[in-house]
């Protein structure tokens, strides 16, 4: 089993992300940060600049139909831009949210909207604004999606850009709080196919039913981020999504270096020993989902500990996970 026969094709999505970025640097004028890292920046001179990103939840909202948990959608969809906004060192300043829907639902959009607050108040951010759109006819009177763009600034050169990683340098890593928001549709076909009830609670897991487990929402990494970045020592940062672990810390190396993870250094969450269990195998696994690490950072050894010093005092729990080389 695996993601691309859900409908899902890694390395297609990966293509067209090349095929943006050969169009947009054909007609882009603005003077910016390369298109394909976690988010893009623009200069506003005086040493600033404006950092910007977008994202969405993927087909978790299904899921949240299922099982009519929402306000944890809406904390997802912040944390999806917030964590991919923080990895270049911007502090978050506004959050915008779009919602589509086939027919407004005040009831559960007043949930993902709490959830988003919440999302907002754990970033340091302020919910700007939004666009709700009611779409019958592209929608299902019950289906939704949701959008969501981060905005930031940045001091220049306080950034961690991963321009300075060399051989021999740490990834620190930082739990996950679960699934996060990637690699649902492979998670929707397991559940199809094995009949497990999401009311159901697994001896496996704390209590929670199956339905609370998966529906838990992304962990928001700004603070944690924020703080060992600003101490100098952090070269460059993570924020695991799409793609897993191995191909997002790759995505700040500089040409030529690649991680070389440690899958046995932390502690794997329980549920993902159940999709693996449902016919995933090990390769898919780790391309797939982030496996319990949702964020790293790199740091020359002699910085690390001061590295996982500024994140602990965030009550993080930091972990050696990997270091760089030259790539094989």
């Amino acid at each position: 089993m695996n993601y691309k026969e859900t409908g899902v094709d890694i390395d297609r999505g990966n293509a067209w992300i090349e095929t943006i970025k050969r169009l947009a640097a054909r007609r882009n004028s603005i003077p910016k940060v390369g298109i394909g890292g976690f988010s893009g920046a623009v200069s506003i001179g005086g040493g600033r600049s404006i950092v910007a990103c977008c994202d969405g939840v993927g087909t978790k909202v299904e899921l949240a139909r299922e099982t009519g948990i929402y306000r944890g959608l809406g904390q997802d969809l912040v944390a999806m831009s917030v964590n991919d906004l923080v990895t270049c060192g911007a502090t978050p300043l506004f959050f915008l949210d779009y919602i589509a829907c086939g027919a407004l639902d005040e009831r559960k959009m007043e949930s993902v909207i709490e959830g988003v607050l919440d999302g907002c108040e754990a970033s340091g951010c302020a919910l700007l604004g939004g666009e709700t759109a009611e779409m019958p006819g592209v929608y299902a009177p019950d289906g939704f999606d949701l959008a969501g763009f981060a905005v930031g600034l940045l001091d220049e050169g306080r950034g961690a850009d991963g321009c300075d990683i060399v051989p021999g340098d740490l990834i620190i890593g930082l739990p996950s709080s679960g699934i996060h928001s990637n690699g649902y549709s492979l998670v929707r076909k397991i559940l199809r196919s094995s009949g497990v009830s999401l009311g159901e609670k697994p001896t496996w897991g704390d209590g929670a039913t199956l339905g609370e487990i998966l529906m838990r929402p992304t962990k928001i990494y700004v603070r944690p981020a924020l703080e060992a970045s600003s101490i100098g020592a952090v070269k460059g940062m993570a924020h695991i999504t799409g793609g897993g672990i191995e191909s997002n810390i790759n995505r700040v190396m500089p040409a030529g270096l690649e991680c070389v993870m440690d899958y046995s250094s932390w502690e794997r969450p329980k549920v993902f020993d159940f999709i693996a269990a449902s016919g995933v195998s090990e390769a898919e696994m780790r391309r797939v989902f982030n496996l319990g690490l949702g964020y790293a950072l790199a740091a020359s050894p002699a910085n690390a500990d001061a590295v996982v010093n500024a994140l602990k005092s965030t009550g993080e729990t930091p972990f050696t996970a990997g270091r760089v080389r030259e790539a094989a």
